[in-house]
């Protein structure tokens, strides 16, 4: 596969918000008053981090997302437009309060995220008509009628598309037809857990893959990613850093991993790709400040190949 344009393109929908990160030394684990270390304001959300994270690995990025017509909204919007990021599918509604979340993190770098929708936040996808979706389409769970059309549309198109399936607020059987409708479904941990109903990787592993499915993992932290491979699981575990700040790494395999489909990379390049761009995000604070771009990864891994990155830069 050859990328269209000049740099491979992915095409990502989903949820874009404002974070606000606050750390400390220890999370609290019942009611309590406690006063933060920092305070950091950066976007944030699934799909809107992948795609800055393939900005920042020098591919294009589009995002398509909903916001408020807010100040929050604006500042979301100019964020997206530093990095590079093309928000012609960004649509802000008048009326409507911007989602935002506050994320603590503590001294191991872990997290306790709480984060809000306004719940009069128009659903509806059918504004949603790129002429051209890309060389590769990435969707999150909190928008399904943005997701269900990207999806479709990367079928459709012929190009991979990839869905970050976290936990999710929506019924079972709309995060179903999401997942049935994807090529490559990576779950979080808990998002496997919530989808299957059991705590077992390799078993919701199973219960989750489709026929119609190219690609099914979970990452889980630390361990890594795990995936079926010929009916046996695997694993791929991260480079070893010393963590800062795990926000965002998730999001940032993801856009990763889309990024390397986009290339045309196999499945197993792809894996490595990711797993170290989302470590070396992990050694920075702040949420998308420890997105690397190539020249980090060349001087943290000078041994992985990517020359891929550079076609068409």
């Amino acid at each position: 596969m050859t990328c269209s344009r000049k740099g491979c393109s992915v095409f990502c929908v989903g949820l874009a918000l404002q974070d606000t990160i606050l750390t400390l030394d220890r999370i609290p684990d019942r009611a309590a008053k406690v006063y933060a270390k920092g305070r950091r304001e950066v976007g944030g959300g699934p799909a809107a981090t992948a795609a800055v994270t393939v900005a920042r690995l020098g591919g294009h990025a589009s995002i398509a997302a909903r916001t408020g017509e807010d100040n929050i909204g604006a500042t979301i919007r100019d964020e997206f437009e530093a990095a590079g990021v093309d928000t012609a599918w960004l649509r802000a509604f008048p009326g409507i309060r911007s989602s935002g979340a506050v994320v603590l993190v503590d001294s191991s770098g872990e997290r306790l995220i709480v984060a809000y929708a306004d719940p009069e936040l128009p659903s509806a996808a059918n504004w949603l008509e790129p002429e051209d979706w890309g060389d590769a389409v990435l969707c999150d769970l909190t928008w399904p009628e943005g997701a269900l059309r990207g999806l479709n549309a990367a079928q459709a198109a012929g190009i991979p598309s990839v869905l970050d399936a976290d936990i999710s607020r929506h019924a079972a059987g709309t995060v179903a037809a999401i997942v049935d409708a994807a090529g490559h479904v990576i779950f979080s941990r808990p998002g496997l857990t919530q989808f299957t109903g059991t705590e077992s990787i390799e078993e919701g592993l199973r219960i989750a893959r489709r026929p119609s499915h190219i690609f099914v993992g979970v990452t889980d932290g630390a361990d890594g990613l795990f995936w079926l491979e010929d009916g046996e699981l695997r694993n791929a575990p991260p480079p070893s850093v010393d963590v800062v700040d795990t926000t965002g790494a998730g999001d940032a395999f993801h856009g990763a991993f889309a990024l390397a489909l986009a290339h045309g990379r196999p499945i197993a390049d792809a894996i490595v790709f990711s797993n170290t761009v989302a470590a070396l995000k992990c050694t920075r604070p702040g949420g998308r400040a420890g997105l690397p771009d190539p020249a980090a990864l060349c001087d943290f891994a000078p041994e992985l190949d990517l020359d891929w990155l550079m076609v068409g830069a």
